[in-house]
């Protein structure tokens, strides 16, 4: 081997002319993979959002769309903070800084004036729709697991890890009125649409109806045919007669709150065999249909017939339902599932009609903006996504 052919090879040049050409092959260049993509496949899901609020650094555990402002959301998480932002304005954010533990909680007052944001470091904080704080609501001895407003007014209700549910006036900080009865963590809970009555839902097992003036229990729902397990949620009927609760014994009841009598009961859809039933997560009244909904994690959303006491449809998930909203007074329902995605139910006719993909983790809950265009759903993905329903009316 001469010197020259040496140092050719050494540096691993090959020169070709023409002659040495035998055929040419057209390669179509999306079949190439990319010099970047270094021999991984990157399946992309499809993103359906409209619009991806990104400011928390943890899970996020609440959502609520403002009931006169269209765009204005608040949302928080496991990151001890909360945020409102706009839809469509991805410049404008402004933090609900305070609380020293997770954002568990927030609604907005029924005039769209005030957010209370509720945390699990016992309090409950007051911000005005600028995100200012006005107040700090203190008492509870454990973590806020829900917050709500009276229909007519600046009064907020709150339960708590503690067994109590304290009520507030939101306008000047006053406490009053303490709930205490449940013997075990307060897990849901809400006025009536009449503002006259309260009704709570406990790890105990129990339902309770109060009087809200004097703090008393009215009713105390418990034993058969009642809830074995702990209550995990409940919703009030538009008359202000029934409330629908769900459990973690996968199975669902409908009281009449004035005279706490148990009216329906719905058992799990989960076949016994497959061991303990599944928890129901989320239930509620449908508005202008006599039907209460259920989902759960079974993966099932069950559409009541409330007045024959039977399923109309069971609606099938892939993993586990864990939040419901309705677009409205529609017959349209949203879904929020284990699997990261959103789903929209025709309950006339049990059908899905839409599947919104964009989220990585399960969803944790769901809010509808108020001229019913936008559904705004978070994630334990750290994200807030939302997703265009304005043809779903």
């Amino acid at each position: 081997m001469s010197k020259a052919q040496h140092e050719e090879e050494e540096q691993g040049e090959v020169f070709l002319d023409e002659s040495d050409i035998i055929d040419e092959v057209d390669v179509d260049e999306e079949e190439l993979p990319d010099a970047d993509d270094d021999d991984t496949e990157i399946n992309e899901e499809p993103d359906d959002s409209i619009h991806i609020f990104t400011g928390h650094t943890g899970e996020l555990y609440a959502v609520a769309c403002s009931p006169t402002d269209p765009v204005l959301v608040a949302t928080g998480g496991g990151d001890d903070r909360g945020f409102l932002w706009k839809m469509g304005h991805a410049d404008w954010a402004s933090e609900l800084q305070g609380h020293t533990d997770s954002v568990s909680s927030l609604a907005f007052s029924n005039d769209g004036q005030l957010l209370a944001s509720g945390g699990f470091d016992g309090l409950v904080k007051v911000w005005d729709t600028s995100g200012n704080l006005k107040c700090t609501l203190e008492g509870p001895g454990g973590g806020i697991e829900w917050v709500k407003w009276h229909p007519k007014g600046h009064l907020i209700l709150a339960g708590s890890e503690d067994c109590t549910v304290w009520m507030w006036n939101a306008d000047n900080g006053n406490c009053l009125n303490v709930f205490s009865g449940h013997g075990a963590s307060v897990t849901c809970g809400d006025f009536t649409p009449d503002g006259k009555t309260i009704c709570t839902g406990s790890e105990d097992a129990t339902f309770r109806v109060w009087n809200p003036r004097s703090g008393e229990s009215i009713h105390v729902v418990r034993g058969h045919p009642y809830h074995t397990e702990g209550l995990t949620c409940l919703s009030i009927s538009s008359d202000s007669n029934f409330a629908v609760t769900g459990s973690k014994d996968g199975s669902v009841h409908i009281v009449n709150i004035t005279t706490g009598k148990v009216v329906s009961s719905w058992a799990s859809q989960t076949s016994t065999t497959e061991g303990d039933p599944e928890s129901i997560e989320c239930v509620t009244f449908a508005t202008n249909f006599p039907w209460a909904v259920s989902g759960g994690m079974d993966g099932n959303l069950t559409i009541w017939d409330v007045q024959n006491s039977s399923p109309r449809f069971i609606c099938n998930h892939e993993e586990g339902v864990t939040c419901l909203a309705w677009l409205g007074a529609s017959k349209f329902l949203a879904t929020g599932c284990c699997d990261g995605k959103v789903r929209l139910w025709n309950c006339l006719s049990g059908e899905c009609v839409e599947t919104f993909k964009g989220h990585e983790q399960p969803i944790q809950s769901l809010s509808v903006s108020s001229n019913l265009d936008f559904l705004v759903s978070v994630s334990m993905d750290g994200t807030a996504r939302v997703f265009e329903i304005r043809n779903f009316h």
